[in-house]
């Protein structure tokens, strides 16, 4: 007769296979028998979103953890809405722009649009939902590519979107008009649906980011057959950078992220006045602070089946929690390589205090600061020799967060704009508080971005005369939700407001300078 731990193998077989099959892991609950269903369900390894729909998990997750549901959202409501209406339907052309932008931030709210729906809203995990509203769709429907989601187009998108879009998201407008070439995709719907309100709202919104070509085209072809057309700005701000046209959404979504941030920084965190800073002093008071330091910021640091998992589960020897050999042998790496990466920061703040392009240093370094913080590991087996590569390779989630980072191809559209934003930022602060928040934003490697993080912040501080600065364990909470709150928001106060509270007094600094 099987054991209890055969049985549970035999289901995680099942669940295997499905998902090498599906490439996926939304399961209906007729995709899987219900003995193997409750099985799992019952170990946690499947997790209910919604009645006869689940989601694979892990069986250690912490109650209330909504990291699963959030790395599982937009793959959901793509199957989901695959199953229930085949291929005829599509999100709303506001969320189409949102994720045209490079905007993957889970909603509180999705929205399907389908003739086949029934208007009604489901509840799903962590106070979401899902709507399906009965009406038309985008013509043509444009297949997102990592999760499979049908999207408005970009042209049609911006002519269907509410004109609150533009207002209420201007960072996703601005980025999204910026990606189209020329104006013939727009003026082809336009012309063949008379719309003359929204091509007004079009070409004010064009001209207001700088593009007083399409602008004109647009206003000049309508009127060229008879329309009257009013133009109108659906902004309520003027554009923070100038218009350049690309094909990669996040070079414009970050440099407008910036440009609008900045002026919040400014506006809120504390004034320094920079004056000559002794080299030899300061590094003695940072090496003094480095047992705090590495105390801290140590302290504050999804899932598939595998046939390995399957044979610790038949064998008996699977064990939800974490070995404590492994686990003391991993911090010990992880103390190690902190120290030896503060010792290579410490050799960029000398650089800095010579006067040294603070971003410029930042960009040459950080991969050294990189390796250092990672090459104990490497050599003692727990990671392997290609983790040191450089960027990830690999989508990365961070731990309950709605905040998706950026794809790995996107990674590296982005790095090179974050550090020409930090090479040409003269403010200290700025670069102090958006270099930290855009580099976990972006999050470029598989582990260590928060630690980076708050070296690269550490570094720009320094160089506006700032002293060192500990992000303390205590208030890793605090300090979590305000980058949560940037990273979904796009509002970086309190994040700014975070920061500046923990720098030290004027007589504090005065005593390294």
């Amino acid at each position: 007769m099987a054991t209890i731990q055969e049985k549970l193998a035999d289901s995680l077989q099942e669940l295997q296979r499905f998902q090498q099959e599906n490439n996926h892991t939304i399961i209906k609950s007729s995709e899987l028998s219900r003995v193997h269903l409750v099985r799992l369900v019952d170990n946690g390894f499947l997790q209910e979103v919604m009645k006869g729909w689940y989601i694979a998990s892990r069986p250690d997750s912490v109650s209330g953890d909504t990291t699963n549901w959030y790395t599982s959202f937009w793959q959901f409501i793509s199957v989901y809405a695959q199953s229930r209406f085949e291929n005829d339907w599509c999100l709303t052309a506001e969320q189409s722009l949102a994720l045209h932008s490079g905007n993957r931030t889970v909603p509180v709210q999705a929205i399907i649009r389908s003739p086949k729906a029934t208007n009604n809203v489901r509840s799903l995990l962590h106070n979401t939902s899902l709507l399906d509203i009965k009406t038309s769709i985008g013509s043509p429907i444009i297949k997102e590519a990592q999760y499979g989601l049908n999207l408005y187009s970009l042209a049609e998108a911006l002519i269907e979107c509410s004109p609150d879009f533009f207002r209420l998201d201007s960072i996703s407008a601005r980025t999204c008009l910026s990606l189209l070439p020329d104006a013939s995709n727009i003026l082809t719907i336009l012309l063949e649906k008379g719309q003359t309100t929204k091509a007004g709202r079009l070409a004010g919104a064009f001209r207001n980011i700088g593009n007083a070509a399409i602008a004109d085209e647009i206003i000049n072809t309508m009127k060229s057959i008879g329309y009257v057309v009013r133009e109108e700005d659906p902004f309520t701000d003027m554009t923070t950078i100038a218009y350049t046209r690309t094909s990669s959404p996040y070079v414009v979504r970050l440099k407008l992220m910036w440009n609008t941030m900045r002026e919040v920084v400014l506006a809120n965190f504390p004034k320094t006045t920079k004056v000559s800073i002794d080299i030899e002093t300061y590094m003695r008071r940072l090496d003094e602070q480095y047992k705090l330091d590495a105390y801290h910021s140590l302290s504050i640091e999804g899932y598939k089946v595998t046939d390995d998992l399957i044979e610790k589960v038949r064998s008996g020897s699977w064990e939800p929690e974490n070995n404590i050999s492994d686990m003391e042998q991993k911090n010990a790496m992880a103390a190690r390589g902190y120290w030896q990466a503060f010792q290579a920061v410490k050799e960029s703040i000398v650089k800095v205090i010579e006067g040294g392009n603070a971003g410029e240093i930042v960009d040459d370094d950080h991969r050294a600061w990189y390796r250092e913080l990672f090459s104990p590991s490497v050599v003692a087996g727990l990671l392997k020799p290609t983790d040191l590569a450089g960027y990830r390779t690999q989508q990365v989630y961070i731990r309950g967060s709605m905040h998706t980072p950026l794809n790995p191809d996107a990674v590296r559209d982005a790095m090179p704009v974050l550090f020409d934003l930090l090479k040409n930022e003269q403010e200290a602060s700025v670069r102090a508080v958006l270099g930290h928040f855009f580099f976990v934003y972006i999050h470029p490697y598989m582990d260590g971005n928060g630690r980076i993080g708050r070296f690269l912040m550490n570094t720009q501080l320094i160089s506006g005369g700032y002293d060192w600065t500990i992000i303390p364990v205590e208030r890793r909470a605090a300090y979590m939700a305000a980058l949560e709150k940037a990273s979904v928001q796009s509002d970086i106060t309190d994040f700014t407001l975070f920061i500046a509270s923990l720098i030290p007094g004027e007589s504090e600094q005065e005593s390294v300078k």
